[in-house]
């Protein structure tokens, strides 16, 4: 028989643990001594501590420890108990990815600062144009904010305009505005087209004319994630030489691959002279 405490030292767990373990249940010594209180074990009851330390490291609540172990929770419950938790992980994971990459995004941006090439940016007139677009609600005009809507809108739109009969002629093209009395930001999602002006069927797309502008632009190369390096140039150089903004900057998606980091996007914020 082993001392609480060296069933501790040999299981890798406190001795604190272990009488938590014993008041709610989960692992009782397997006999106390009358005299003295003290909690022996046996070294068969190793075997039941592994598998409490193992199922806790899968993120198992002690309560569903116990349902496993007293077999209270089925072969095909616990596959089911197993594939929750894996993606409760791969959904952590996908945003710390993310978190990660606003991060790298970060330390870019304050790196670059005070280095403003001025050739990076250029102001030119921007012609009408008329897109096909669909519109979503994002919290703030933050990269974090602004992909979670974006991105759907876009898997929404190419399909709704094949099957419409709509054939795109030129780059996708993001635009914001803020959102009327709320405090969001409205997301329009769209493409060029060349047909008429108004609903596409019930689909939920509109076909808008956009009026032209005049812009300063800068080519942004990689995911949109990690535009803020980009978005801060554009926005030192125009206090810099004299021009304000008076808008939100329009994305211009010039080159699209599957690989992200490869994108080539041309950012052409509306300005005015200071």
């Amino acid at each position: 028989m082993f001392t609480i405490g060296d069933f501790a030292r040999h299981g890798r767990v406190s001795p604190r643990m272990l009488r938590h373990y014993d008041a709610i249940g989960l692992l009782r010594p397997d006999r106390t001594d009358p005299a003295t209180g003290y909690r022996l074990y046996g070294a068969a009851q190793l075997a039941r501590l592994n598998r409490i330390i193992a199922l806790k490291d899968l993120g198992f609540t002690l309560q569903q420890v116990a349902a496993v172990l007293d077999e209270q929770v089925g072969p095909e419950e616990l596959r089911g108990m197993l594939r929750l938790r894996r993606a409760e992980l791969a959904e952590v994971a996908a945003a710390a990815t993310a978190r990660l990459a606003r991060v790298e995004a970060r330390l870019r941006s304050i790196e670059s600062e005070g280095h403003m090439p001025a050739d990076d940016v250029v102001i030119k007139t921007v012609p009408a144009v008329r897109v096909a677009e669909l519109t979503g609600t994002a919290t703030s005009y933050q990269p974090e904010d602004i992909g979670p809507v974006i991105g759907p809108l876009y898997e929404r739109l190419f399909p709704l305009l094949e099957g419409a009969g709509v054939r795109p002629t030129g780059p996708g093209i993001a635009r914001y505005e803020d959102e009327p009395g709320v405090g969001g930001i409205v997301v329009h999602a769209g493409v060029t087209v060349s047909g008429p002006v108004g609903a596409v069927g019930d689909t939920g797309v509109r076909v808008v004319e956009l009026p032209a502008f005049e812009a300063a632009a800068i080519v942004h190369r990689g995911a949109m994630d990690d535009v803020l390096p980009a978005a801060h140039t554009l926005a030192r150089w125009l206090e810099a030489n004299g021009y304000r903004s008076t808008g939100y900057a329009r994305e211009v998606n010039l080159e699209c691959p599957p690989d992200r980091e490869q994108w080539v996007t041309e950012l052409q914020e509306p300005v005015a002279k200071a």
